[in-house]
Order: structure tokens, then sequence, then C-alpha cells
């Protein structure tokens, strides 16, 4: 708190002033240009024709700044990000400001998507400063990359004053900029600091019952998700509360989570028209939304629809898993099979101008025309009225009411209406793909890669359609191909056959467990060999041996102000959670005991931390839920292996993991066990139960609560 108080008292005192004071130094002539040409980040090409002398984050960059004795101005965003283009055309577009920019800068513009660890270091820093976060992010260091002010988005003209008050007071007083600096720093450093649990945690049902007691206070039971605007998905929180809820038989919390997922799917967040959802709802009400549509959103949320539709054989469910992955396929996959990261929010109007949702919305008379007779019962499904109202006579579709409710109010036949609306959607999306579409980032990143392999591996665990297997199996293909580098590791990136960026933890973790998903529903053995290895790759480049958890980044990459330790699951669960539950899962398959004490150190580590705020450690606490519990060993080893493994997936099981082969195994959990009838084990903590050949027989031994 004194750090944060004596920062916002010093430095930015006279930061944003209406100084017109312009600093010697700005009339000095820059001679270099903009670098970004040479990348292949499609935000970086987006500013690579800036008046504004950006460099991409490199040690060349750096080596320049200390050479010059010039601060560094790190501006850090993401394609798809809407207030970033504004910016952009207000400040990095316009002469007078780049002017201003280049001659007391060396200014970066980084892809935070490419690199998580620079925007998680520069993150830090402005939340220390303001209290608050996000993006466009601005920040300015000194020359060694420390940082001492920052900000998100700024209008020009304030922009304007605050880079020149910052350049007088590094012509006037540096040695005050130094000090802030230092200050900054050790605050950033401190935040990054985890001691290790000095005991090993046993977790209890009692304990957990308390986390989601205190969790349930912030629900909205109405309109689904928490009760605040905006709103966000957050698929790993309802996969946690989804699961508990079966586990405990808490018939109202799966009320709550039926609720939240039915909302978001009637809601504008959902595209009615192509499938897939946008980021998140600007209101409570999962109505209107800030229309970017990102791939590890719609990842999560295939396979959190995919599980709750094994709970709930809700058909809304499973349109929307078909529906989502119709749109990946449609606007986000490479013909190699992998897939392209996210679609703007912004796309041009009729004007030609850029607006966001101009690709989305829709007017009353454009529906008249498209629809002719079916309009009005059109109106009643997707609210062309107050509730669906957007901005002027703009309407985003929105339900309120199921299709039967519908069909009862109308006096239609229900499978006439299914029928119309099919075709409704057909008629819409042929007209939409004539409008400008969105801008798309075709980078490739693994570990947003690796989500979608796990939501295309889920939707064939639950709805057994074959080409969702295909898929998957494709980009793993490619992945392992062409994105492992020559010492077993991996890239973060590729783009136009390029490479350049190591993977982060967040990478392997990801693509660890797509392996595991994988494994279980192909049975091929090198999936699961190969996740060890990754694994093992891990221990060996990213482990803390003080902390017992990971670092973000490998200690092969060039060094940060400090070196990040993830924890709290946020949109994608952090990568430290993601790794334990590698780790519990392939202890189990390996029968490595420090796999197992590994796991369980790491989530005792951060256990104290869930309680305050569960919803930011919803992953580790499907691990406390592992260990709570019985967890199951299944061995399948037989000819009819597959088609049992199948039958089995049929019901949801959260707390097992599969091994099967329909030949003889090596592997631990299926030695021995090869027969011709194919029989099942349930095992949990290295007790079996007698061997059956039915797989409903092995559903009773499983235990399950099968009346949700």
């Amino acid at each position: 708190m004194y750090l944060k108080q004596l920062l916002l008292i010093g430095l930015l005192s006279f930061v944003g002033c209406n100084s017109q004071n312009t600093p010697t130094s700005m009339l000095t002539e820059h001679k270099y240009t903009n670098d970004l040409i040479h990348e292949t980040s499609p935000y970086l090409l987006q500013h690579a024709h800036n008046p504004v002398q950006w460099h991409a984050w490199n040690k060349e960059t750096l080596a320049r700044a200390k050479k010059e004795h010039k601060m560094l101005l790190i501006s850090i965003g993401y394609a798809a990000c809407h207030w970033c283009h504004v910016m952009e055309h207000e400040s990095f577009e316009d002469e007078k400001v780049a002017a201003l920019m280049n001659a007391n800068f060396i200014c970066i513009k980084v892809d935070r998507e490419e690199r998580p660890d620079v925007d998680q270091v520069y993150m830090d820093a402005v939340q220390l400063l303001t209290g608050r976060g996000g993006w466009p992010l601005n920040c300015v260091a000194l020359p060694d990359a420390r940082p001492f002010w920052g900000g998100t988005y700024f209008p020009k003209e304030k922009w304007m004053n605050v880079l020149t008050e910052i350049s007088n007071l590094w012509e006037s007083n540096p040695d005050k900029i130094q000090e802030y600096a230092s200050q900054l720093t050790q605050g950033i450093k401190d935040n990054a600091l985890i001691q290790a649990g000095t005991t090993a945690k046993d977790f209890s049902n009692k304990e957990l019952s308390a986390i989601v007691g205190k969790w349930k206070q912030s629900f909205d039971t109405e309109w689904g998700g928490l009760n605040r605007a905006p709103k966000f998905p957050m698929p790993n929180n309802y996969h946690f509360l989804l699961r508990y809820a079966v586990q405990s038989d808490d018939k109202e919390l799966l009320t709550y989570v039926n609720t939240t997922l039915t909302k978001m799917a009637y809601g504008g967040m959902y595209d009615h028209v192509g499938g897939g959802f946008s980021r998140y709802a600007t209101d409570s009400y999962w109505h209107i939304p800030h229309f970017e549509k990102m791939l590890y959103d719609n990842a999560q949320l295939v396979s959190l629809y995919a599980d709750a539709y094994l709970v709930t054989k809700n058909d809304l469910y499973k349109e929307v898993v078909y529906e989502t992955l119709n749109f990946v396929q449609r606007e986000l996959t490479d013909a190699s099979g992998v897939f392209y990261s996210s679609l703007d929010a912004d796309s041009e109007n009729k004007e030609g101008e850029l607006e966001e949702g101009a690709y989305y919305y829709w007017t009353p008379q454009e529906l008249k025309e498209l629809l002719g007779t079916d309009y009005n019962l059109f109106k009643q499904c997707y609210n062309i009225n107050d509730f669906g109202v957007w901005e002027g006579n703009h309407y985003v579709l929105i339900r309120d009411k199921s299709l039967v409710e519908l069909a009862i109010t109308n006096k239609i036949d229900i499978s006439i209406l299914k029928k119309k609306k099919q075709t409704w959607k057909q008629l819409l999306l042929k007209k939409r793909i004539t409008r400008k579409a969105p801008h798309r980032d075709d980078k490739i990143l693994t570990s947003w890669n690796a989500l979608m392999v796990k939501a295309y591996i889920d939707a064939y665990r639950v709805f057994g359609d074959a080409q969702f297997l295909e898929i998957a199996q494709k980009n793993t293909a490619f992945y392992l191909q062409n994105m492992t580098q020559k010492d077993g590791g991996l890239f973060r990136n590729y783009k136009d056959g390029k490479s350049n960026i190591n993977a982060y933890l967040e990478d392997y973790a990801t693509i660890i467990d797509a392996l595991l998903s994988l494994y279980e529903v192909s049975m091929n053995a090198s999936y699961l060999l190969k996740a060890k290895q990754f694994t093992d790759y891990t221990l060996d480049h990213f482990f803390d041996m003080d902390s017992h958890l990971f670092f973000f980044t490998s200690d092969m990459d060039a060094a940060l102000i400090t070196r990040k330790i993830a924890i709290a699951d946020n949109v994608i669960p952090s990568s430290n959670s993601l790794m334990a539950l590698n780790l519990f899962k392939l202890s189990h398959y390996f029968e490595n005991s420090h796999y197992a004490k590994l796991s369980h150190q790491m989530i005792s580590t951060v256990f104290d931390r869930i309680a305050p705020y569960p919803p930011s450690y919803s992953n580790w606490l499907q691990l406390a839920l592992n260990e709570t519990g019985n967890f199951y060993e299944v061995a399948v080893c037989g000819p009819d292996a597959q088609e049992k493994i199948k039958e089995l997936n049929r019901y949801y099981i959260p707390n097992k993991l599969i091994a099967g082969s329909t030949t003889k195994s090596d592997l631990k959990l299926l030695q021995d066990r090869f027969s011709s009838d194919t029989p099942l084990y349930i095992c949990v903590n290295n007790t079996c139960q007698l061997p059956v050949t039915a797989v409903y027989k092995a559903v009773q031994q499983l235990k399950l609560q099968l009346d949700y």
C-alpha cells in the first residue's frame, strides 16, 4: 500500500497536466524506421505503417535503448482489442504524436497473445500504479526495462501531455525516475514471491462445502453468472460447479449452473446466426456483447456445454456445441488443421467505417426483407423489440424462451418451428457473409490450439461424432511435426511457416492435458508417452525448487525484470493448476510417486488462497475434488475396448481416467489384463474390484449418481 501511495502521489502528480512545454530532445531527428514490417503477428503488422517508429520486443531493441540511453515506451495489445484500435487511430497514426514518441522514446509494440510473459510484468506494474489494468496497456520504463509509469487507454491530447511531462522529467530529474522505477520494480518482484507450503494439506468435504457456500453469495440466480456487470463466461468456474453439484448431489447448485448456461446460450453474447460466443456481455443479462470472438473462449465453452449435455441431456447444449464447432471450422480453421486466434469486434459498416458489431447486428427492415411472412414469428423468437435493441435501430438477436414455449404460444408444431429456425439461420448467414467481415488474427498459438483440440475431444467423447476425433488428431499431428524444437521443447507461435517464440508453461500445460484426453478416447499410447515427455521437459526447464511450483517462462528464455509464477485461474486456467492436474493423472498412469507428491505439494501451497475468492482458483478445486473423494482408474483391455469405452463415456464421470488397449500392453494399468472378453477393471488407490465384462456393471461399481 505504501508503494502504491508513494508512486501515485509522487510520479503521477506531474503526469496528465496541461503543460505545453516541449522537451528539446523532441527536435532531434530519429534515424530508425518502423521495424514491425518484419514481424508475423497480425497485431504488430497492423502497426507496421504507423509513423511511430515501432520496434518489436527483442534483445536488439533493448540493447539499442541502453546504448542511446532512452526511455522505453511499451505499448501492449492484441488484434481483436477494440480500444487498441481506437488509440492507434487517434494517436499512433498521428504525425505530431508520432514525432513526440519517436524523439524521446524507444517505442516497443507487443502482441500480448504472443508474449504473455512481457504482458504479465507490465500489467503488474500498471495495476500497482492505478489499481486496475486492461488493454491497450501502456508503460514507460528505464532503458533497462524497469517500469516507472503506466496506464491503459489515453485520448490523444492527454497522451501527448503525459509523454511531454515524462520527457521533461527525464531531462530535469532522472534520479527521481530511477527512484520510482526501483520502488515499482521491487513491488512487482514482491508480488511474484510465493512461499512453498511447509506441510502437506489434507482436504475435506467440509472445507470444500464452505468454499462453495461463500461462492454462492455472489451468484446471480435469475440471470446466471456472478451478480455484476460486465459478465464474462469463465468456463473453468462452471466446469467445477457442474462437477461439484453432481458429486455432492446439490440440486440447487445444478439449477444455478443450468440457468447460467441457458442464459448465456439465449443471450446476445451467443451468435445465433453463425454460432460461437463473443468475449463477454457488457451488461448483467448476457444481452449485449463485446463482439470480439476468441478461440480460447469458444474452445472451453464447447467442453463445458458438452459435459453439461451429459448431465442434463438438454438439446440446447448439444446445439451450442455443434454450432460453435461449425463456426470454428468455417472461420477459424486453416487448411492444415490448425486454428486461428480471433475475430475483431469491429468491422466496416455500410458507410465503410469501422464500427463495433457492424457484422452482427440487424435492422427490422433487413429482417422483414429476408424473412417475409415469417418475420413476426422470428421477431418473437429473437426479441426484435425493446428487449433486444442495442443502439438506435440496431438489434442483437436474443432469446428469452424455449422453442417449446414459442410453439405453444403460436399454436405451431414444434418440428415445424425447428425447421423454420434452421431456415432462418441459413438465410441470415447467407446475407451476413456478403458484409465486410471482421479482421481475423490468423496467427497460431500452441495453448489456444490445445484448448480447441481438447474441445473437439470432449465433443467426440460425448456425442461420438467421428469427425471431431479426426480434427483433433489432425491438429495434434501438425503440432508434433511442425512446432517441436530439436531439444524436445515447443514453440509458442506459428505464422507463415515460421515459429520464433519459445513456448511458455501455459503451452505445455494445455497440450499435455489435450494429449492425455486424446489418449483416453483413441487408446493410442504414443499420445500418453508424449504427454510424459513434455511433462519431464517442464520439470527440467520451468520448475522452481523454492515454491514447488512452475515458472511461466523457461530457464532458456531471456530474463525479464522478474520471473512470474501463474497460480490464479482466469479466463484460461492457470498454467500451474493445469500442471498439477496433469501430474495427478500421470502419477496414476505411470505409478509415479514423485508426480503424485509434487501435485499434492502444489495444491497445498495455494490452498489457503482459495477460500477468499474461489472463482480465481476453480481449476485448483478440480484437483481438490480428486483428492477428497474416490478417483477411479478404469482399465479396459481386449478386442472390444474401443466400443466399451465409447459406451462408458455416455455417463458423466469426471472423477476417473481411462487406460485402454485392444492388444496386450506394457502400461502399468493394463499389464496382464488383456482378455478376449474385454474386461473392465475399476480401481481406487491401488485396489481393484472384480473385473466385469458389461459396461453397466462397471457403472454400478463406480457408484454414480444416475438420477441427475
